[in-house]
């Protein structure tokens, strides 16, 4: 077999391991450790989703601004934990219908679409803790209370059930952070409930409310950019590139690294492609190709790397030729 063949026979590798034959096998599929805690997710979702549409009812018979305030921020964990859930699903779906990388850039355009609406929801908490603070209105301390503490409850119960996948899985890690966030915003709704029901001081719901307003203004600033970048294909935060060109560079037998793109399919999935042209004299090309992919999963995270190995001598052809 000549070189040129061999490289053709080994030109593409997609970060799997090697099989006993010396051949390249599929490994699991990528999100198998959260499919392990999908039960718990689910379980943490239902919770979440209902105790949010919960909190509005209650802060609308209540009047507190606050409880209003808490449930879009739990609206935002029920998005955040529909999405870990829907990555699970996506994970397991075969590509087809001419979908290569499948369907998981729907979960960026769902966060997309998250981001739009829980701006416009703390822009209406600002907007409307301002006219409170002119004209304060009634607020009901002894309701308002119960709701947030049983919601505090629920959070409780999401984060002991997310807890052991949020050490195996990327993406219950986050769902997991989510409810965390949201524990500390029932907490403050507790806070401003007693004070209104022991002091009257019906302001403090108000001030409350405009916390939590912009405790989710970074956070859903943090979510658009993140998802932006992705729909952009910018290599993922703290990605060097040329770094990385480098590194396979100095790669034994390599001569030369071209075309590297290292790119985001989805939160938690990194893919690679790049062309390496290779010493054309009686190098080991399966220990480049091993070498070449170990470093871009191993230092820089890329989950899915295609590698296209090429002989020195290979003259590019012309498009069309």
């Amino acid at each position: 077999m000549s070189r040129t063949d061999d490289a053709a026979d080994h030109a593409h590798d997609d970060g799997d391991e090697h099989d006993s034959g010396g051949g390249h096998s599929h490994g699991p599929r990528i999100g198998s450790a959260g499919a392990e805690h999908q039960r718990p997710l689910a379980i943490a979702f239902g919770l979440t989703a209902t105790y949010a549409l919960v909190e509005v009812v209650g802060g609308v018979l209540s009047g507190s601004l606050a409880l209003i305030s808490d449930a879009a921020h739990m609206g935002t964990d029920t998005l955040g934990l529909g999405l870990a859930l829907a990555a699970i699903q996506l994970a397991k779906r075969p590509a087809a219908g001419g979908r290569t990388y499948g369907t998981y850039r729907l979960e960026v355009l769902a966060a997309v679409i998250n981001g739009l609406l829980l701006f416009g929801v703390a822009f209406y908490v600002l907007f409307e803790a301002y006219r409170r603070f002119q004209e304060p209105s009634e607020v009901l301390g002894v309701p308002m209370l119960i709701v947030a503490a049983v919601g505090l409850i629920v959070n409780l119960i999401s984060f002991r059930l997310l807890m052991a996948g949020s050490k195996e899985s990327l993406n219950l890690k986050g769902a997991y952070l989510e409810v965390m966030a949201d524990m500390l915003g029932s907490v403050g709704v507790i806070v401003g409930a007693i004070v209104i029901a022991v002091t009257g001081f019906r302001q403090v719901d108000t001030i409350v409310g405009v916390a939590i307003g912009l405790f989710i203004l970074p956070r859903t600033w943090q979510l658009m950019r993140q998802a932006l970048r992705i729909l952009m294909e910018v290599a993922p935060p703290g990605v060097d590139v040329d770094a990385a060109t480098r590194e396979l560079a100095g790669v034994p037998g390599v001569k030369e690294v071209h075309d590297l793109h290292i790119w985001t399919l989805t939160s938690g999935m990194e893919a690679a492609t790049v062309h390496i042209v290779v010493d054309d004299r009686g190098v080991d090309w399966h220990g480049i190709l091993d070498r070449t992919r170990s470093i871009l999963m191993e230092k820089y995270g890329v989950t899915h790397p295609t590698i296209q190995l090429e002989p020195e001598e290979h003259v590019e052809q012309p498009a069309g030729f």
